[in-house]
């Protein structure tokens, strides 16, 4: 399949063509370098994946959080986002993004990590009003960052399921083997959305961040 390299975002983002999209969020992972559930660590006193839900809901019709554990989430959730059960934790973001798709008949999926604090609704907004320029071959549109795919606030069309499956089924596990394998486009974030793609992975992340 072919690559589409990254480019610089549309400067003229046209909302009333956006398409239908969902948002998807990681709640899954072991937090082992955080110390603890990085979901539920506050940031500037609102819970890390609360905050991203609540961002999420502002530009996405629908939110999915995957989770082995909705009963440990179930109190600082919106109402409007809905837990989806894991079925196989621990086997890395890759299969839950395949997981998601199975579950979400929406056009487009949002992948994103629970621990991103700097979301900004308004930028994700400009990003969704791109999707409706891109091919129709094209599988995902994924900001390119630091020589490296930031897949975890990234937009997958839904019928990016199969080559995806097809490469979990040859043994694939790594994102960016994935996206680099596939027909995807990239574009690089300004100096104003890049900052969102930090995610909280240490208690000094959280710290330098904070201050």
């Amino acid at each position: 399949m072919s690559i589409l390299r990254p480019r610089e975002p549309c400067s003229s983002p046209q909302p009333s063509a956006a398409p239908q999209i969902a948002g998807l969020i990681l709640a899954g992972g072991q937090s082992s370098r955080m110390g603890t559930d990085k979901a539920l660590v506050s940031w500037q006193g609102t819970p890390l994946l609360q905050r991203v839900c609540e961002a999420a809901c502002r530009c996405c019709a629908m939110v999915f959080i995957l989770t082995p554990w909705p009963e440990r989430y179930q109190e600082i959730l919106p109402s409007q986002c809905q837990p989806l059960l894991e079925i196989l934790p621990g086997q890395g973001p890759l299969l839950a993004l395949q997981q998601g798709l199975q579950k979400i008949s929406a056009p487009w999926v949002l992948l994103l990590a629970c621990d991103l604090p700097h979301l900004q609704p308004a930028l994700l907004g400009q990003w969704i009003s791109q999707l409706s320029q891109l091919s129709p071959q094209t599988l995902a549109y994924v900001p390119y960052h630091a020589g490296r795919w930031q897949p975890f606030c990234g937009f997958y069309r839904q019928q990016s399921h199969e080559s995806l499956s097809v490469y979990i089924d040859q043994g694939g596990r790594s994102f960016q083997g994935w996206l680099s394998q596939s027909s995807i486009e990239g574009f690089f974030p300004d100096a104003d959305s890049a900052p969102m793609l930090f995610n909280c992975n240490t208690p000094q992340d959280l710290q330098i961040q904070e201050d």
